[in-house]
């Protein structure tokens, strides 16, 4: 259905990849996965004609249907919800307004008119044959939670994690036959994220997604598409398939090149030792020839650095370490939560779920300072010291201020090393630390936070959705270092992968209001039927 010939894609000097030959069949659907700067949202969109690549191209047969994930939630502003997601076939909606208009206008007398509502009653037709599209559009979005009386809002009118649902539900009400999708669990909550899944899994088309999201993965994908030498390999299998032939592949390549340098080691000390020795000046030529031979840099490691994440509290939280009393929120007429009541013990690894929108955001924000409660009172223990990660950390870090420097700040007494350690640590190497803050990516401001974190020392950690912007690799250490950190933490988190990996109690707001707060880990939460 797509196959691409010879695409090579350069920045400059920099080759994020090249020569990538891959047919993508119909039936499979595919992760595309590798580290944050690897190329996976630029060969994404070199697949959609988005961006044309250096070189090479790409074939997209003719007769089939694509669909691509939009990424401006706001592009749809003065459109209502209904009509957004039908504008996912452009040809049938406009057929479909056009006759509505003409059917308004009622010049049926209009010889014109008439030959015109017979070409768009064609189009429809074409586009529509079963005259159901009102009703695949109504389900999707009642799927999505929108009732009936949201469905002619307009989208002006909705959150952003709202638009985002919408955006899904637009790309995916045509049924194409090709799909696109770039990060769509972002802005997701956990029962849309099961909803997607489902969605996806019973798509009949070919389906390229990138994803940090492993459960996700694992749960949709039949293949891999690893971005990484510099070049695309396909795995067949999810991501754990993958994960278990990457790392055999790695540690095979790694003892080659181990085995590649030793050899080299000694057929250099051989030539160095009897090149000027006549008798052996032919063993040494010989020597030589091989050493030639000897392609060590064709065995090249891979692009992907794990961070070291470690969270080391300056001292341990005495008896007490967090009680809620009472705790109400409203905005205007709106009420987020009333009379939240909560203990928090010192080993309390907190997962806070619920969908977009029920305060949970709002819950972190009154716990951290930014906000204050309507009623009610948030008691922390007198040994406890907190740190916040918000969830609009990349708009917080900005400025002139080089990332050494936007670091140092929060520590002015700390030793250089011990500055440069939590951002070696978050994959900055020396020249990287020296760049402006301005200049950082998404990811890269999410991993200034979490040194900041490091460096803070903190024994109780209130997270906002920390996993935004990571790769796959520094969320695998994320949910490690919460597991091994010696002190309380609530992390609101729908990534499931992350929440099985530290949590030992959920609490979960309901849409409804309604709080569950189980002692467990997420795993049996899901299993006693918790909502």
């Amino acid at each position: 259905m797509v196959t691409t010939t010879g695409i090579t894609q350069r920045y400059g000097s920099r080759v994020l990849f090249e020569n990538i030959n891959l047919t993508l069949d119909k039936g499979k659907r595919y992760g595309l996965i590798g580290a944050n700067g690897a190329g996976k949202t630029t060969f994404l969109k070199i697949l959609t004609g988005q961006i044309e690549p250096s070189s090479g191209s790409v074939f997209v047969d003719p007769n089939i249907r694509t669909g691509v994930l939009d990424q401006n939630q706001f592009a749809y502003e003065n459109y209502t919800l209904f009509d957004a997601v039908l504008m996912g076939n452009k040809r049938l909606y406009d057929a479909m307004k056009e006759k509505e208009k003409l059917y308004a206008e009622g010049a049926f007398d209009d010889e014109k008119v008439n030959n015109r509502l017979a070409e768009l009653e064609m189009i429809t037709a074409e586009e529509d044959p079963t005259y159901e599209a009102d009703t695949r559009v109504t389900k999707i979005l009642e799927e999505l939670g929108f009732d009936e009386d949201r469905r002619q809002k307009k989208m002006s009118e909705i959150t952003g994690a709202e638009k985002f649902k919408v955006l899904l539900a637009k790309v995916l009400f045509p049924n194409p036959d090709a799909l696109f999708l770039d990060e769509p669990t972002n802005n997701l909550d956990l029962p849309s994220i099961a909803w997607l899944e489902e969605r996806l899994i019973r798509h009949e088309g070919t389906i390229v997604v990138v994803s940090h999201d492993r459960h996700f993965l694992n749960a949709v994908c039949t293949h891999m598409l690893d971005v990484d030498y510099k070049t695309i390999r396909e795995f067949t299998g999810n991501y754990d398939d993958w994960y278990i032939a990457a790392t055999i592949i790695s540690k095979q390549t790694e003892l080659e090149r181990e085995k590649k340098l030793k050899e080299k080691a000694e057929l250099e000390k051989f030539i160095a030792r009897f090149s000027a020795n006549a008798s052996k000046a032919k063993q040494a030529t010989s020597r030589q020839k091989q050493l030639e031979k000897l392609d060590i840099e064709a065995i090249k490691p891979s692009s992907r650095r794990d961070p070291s994440i470690v969270f080391k509290p300056n001292r341990k939280i005495g008896n007490e370490a967090l009680k809620v009393e009472n705790l109400s929120k409203s905005y205007g007429s709106h009420k987020v939560f009333e009379n939240l009541n909560f203990i928090f013990e010192p080993k309390d690894k907190v997962a806070l779920i619920g969908a977009n929108g029920v305060g949970k955001t709002t819950f972190c924000k009154i716990l951290a300072g930014e906000l204050e409660a309507d009623k009610g009172a948030v008691k922390w223990g007198e040994t406890v010291q907190k740190g916040y990660f918000p969830q609009d950390t990349a708009d917080r870090i900005n400025g002139a201020a080089t990332l050494y420097e936007w670091l140092r700040a929060f520590d002015k007494k700390a030793d250089l090393g011990v500055i440069r350690n939590c951002l070696g640590r978050m994959l900055f190497s020396g020249e990287e630390q020296e760049k402006s803050v301005s200049g950082a990516s998404g990811g890269e401001k999410h991993r200034m936070a979490l040194a900041k974190l490091m460096l803070e020392g903190g024994n109780f950690l209130v997270l906002d959705e920390p996993t935004n912007h990571l790769d796959l690799e520094a969320i695998v250490a994320l949910g490690e270092a919460l597991y091994q950190f010696e002190g309380a933490v609530i992390c609101v988190a729908h990534d499931r992968e992350l929440i099985d990996a530290f949590a030992n109690r959920v609490i979960a707001f309901g849409e409804d209001g309604s709080v569950t707060d189980f002692i467990g880990s997420y795993e049996e939460f899901q299993a006693r039927g918790a909502k």
